[in-house]
């Protein structure tokens, strides 16, 4: 199932999101994180993530790693894993997310820590 609507975008705290793309059982965004933004620290039930990183450098918390991800690199992120991308830099960190999984919703989003208070 697929929650999502191609060209439906959202502005978070951090950012933005907008969806590319939407299938059954798939979705494409276009997330953009402003300087010093960090997205929630999260895991999802029902999906995986692949995230490509388009532009600036990001930092991606990934379980128990921190990797520092470039244009052109990416990140994989299994059902369950603990994840989240933060801009420590000056640019705007832009990654493409490419969403696999039985249920693609934004409910899916179980926050662990967040400075933004919506833990």
């Amino acid at each position: 199932m697929t929650g999502y609507t191609a060209g439906e975008s959202d502005r978070r705290p951090w950012g933005r999101w907008t969806v590319l793309e939407a299938g059954p059982h798939y979705a494409v965004k276009r997330i953009e994180v402003i300087p010093g933004g960090r997205l929630s620290l999260q895991r999802h039930q029902f999906r995986a993530e692949q995230w490509v990183v388009v532009a600036g450098v990001g930092t991606v918390t990934l379980g128990r790693r921190t990797l520092e991800v470039k244009p052109g690199e990416s990140v994989h992120i299994d059902v369950g894993e603990v994840h989240r991308m933060e801009n420590r830099g000056t640019a705007e960190v832009v990654f493409i997310e490419v969403q696999t999984g039985e249920r693609l919703e934004e409910t899916d989003i179980e926050r662990l820590e967040d400075v933004y208070g919506r833990a």
